[in-house]
């Protein structure tokens, strides 16, 4: 029997094929770095001093916030009868401390290492990843630390753990009290931490992790190619929502006042943004799921930068020439094809070592 719709039949192969090559694109895409060649012991070294120091300058600051913590810092006079700071202590958090460095700090780590690894299989892809997170943490809770002594607003729960003397009350007629009324020593670290309201710690430590981690997925999965993937959409904001959870759990343990925690989400968002800006390209990049090259360029990709742009701007000024792969001049899907330069008789493609085969130039 013959075929009475052979148009809708071939025309439903015809969008199944296109589906499959699809993915097929997108799976080839973030695997881009199976066609690298080896690392030159030299190279690895230029890198190495290149980048060492940034890991050290970054953990050793973030290291002095346990001197800044210890301080005694700024105390704001209060009212006793402010009914924002009148809450009860709140014994045990919903999010502990140590909770919130294993949900924001340890799980989107891993995250990224798994998928730089196994995903991207690119080692460059995992110093990048973990730098900028690094980088993000670091400086968002150092920022958020120096805020609190220097601000010293009291906490909603600051009252409950000033336990003021029996018989106090504000000056009179118009006056505040200090820290000099409650029981407590002055140094109990209960009372220091009273103090020190805004902006708070968790939220943006939180929205500083989960929006790197979010930035992050988005690039590698391509959110913004302009297809709209709910699917995507929903992966890349799930950390934010996780972040937003977890801040909102400071006001219902009294912690935090509404404004301490908007403050800290808003820091810990604009920081990890600007992390994530430093080593990746912007999310709507063609290859926004690679990282940016080394700032070091090797000594043989001099000029390559030059070449690029001079020949692109001989073509209609829509293609797009990249450095990164080392096959012939076929042009890939979207319009990103592969150039690949004569240099002194040898082909550009051939004599760009890893990583700057496997990363976006810097121009």
């Amino acid at each position: 029997m013959t075929d009475r719709y052979p148009q809708a039949a071939s025309s439903s192969n015809g969008v199944g094929a296109s589906h499959q090559s699809n993915r097929e694109s997108l799976y080839s895409q973030l695997r881009w770095s199976s066609h690298h060649q080896p690392t030159t012991r030299r190279r690895k070294l230029q890198l190495l001093r290149s980048y060492l120091p940034d890991w050290i300058i970054t953990i050793l600051l973030a290291g002095l916030l346990a001197i800044i913590n210890n301080v005694h810092g700024f105390r704001r006079e209060f009212s006793l009868t402010d009914t924002s700071i009148q809450h009860t202590y709140a014994v045990h958090e919903r999010v502990p401390t140590w909770l919130l460095g294993v949900l924001a700090i340890l799980v989107p780590a891993i995250i990224i290492a798994v998928f730089s690894l196994a995903v991207s299989r690119s080692v460059w892809d995992l110093h990048n990843g973990l730098l900028g997170f690094v980088l993000a943490n670091a400086l968002t809770v150092t920022i958020t630390t120096l805020v609190k002594v220097t601000v010293g607003r009291p906490r909603p729960d600051l009252i409950d753990r000033c336990q003021p003397a029996a018989g106090s009350s504000n000056a009179v007629p118009y006056g505040l009290v200090t820290d000099i009324i409650c029981t407590v020593g002055v140094n109990d670290k209960t009372l220091r931490d009273g103090f020190r309201s805004f902006p708070s710690g968790h939220a943006s430590t939180s929205f500083a992790g989960f929006t790197y981690l979010s930035l992050y997925l988005a690039g590698k999965l391509h959110l913004f190619d302009r297809r709209g993937h709910a699917v995507t959409a929903w992966l890349c904001g799930t950390p934010l929502m996780a972040a937003t959870l977890i801040a909102v759990s400071r006001t219902m343990d009294y912690r935090h006042h509404a404004t301490d925690v908007i403050a800290g989400a808003l820091l810990g968002l604009v920081v990890a943004y600007w992390s994530y800006k430093l080593y990746y390209p912007a999310l709507g990049h063609s290859q926004s799921h690679k990282p940016y090259s080394p700032r070091i360029p090797a000594e043989h990709l001099s000029g390559a930068s030059e070449h690029r742009y001079a020949d692109q701007e001989e073509g209609d000024g829509e293609a797009r020439y990249n450095l990164t792969h080392g096959g012939g001049g076929e042009a890939e899907e979207g319009g990103v094809g592969v150039y690949n330069k004569p240099m002194g008789g040898r082909v550009l493609g051939e004599s760009i070592e890893y990583p700057e085969r496997d990363t976006v130039p810097r121009v």
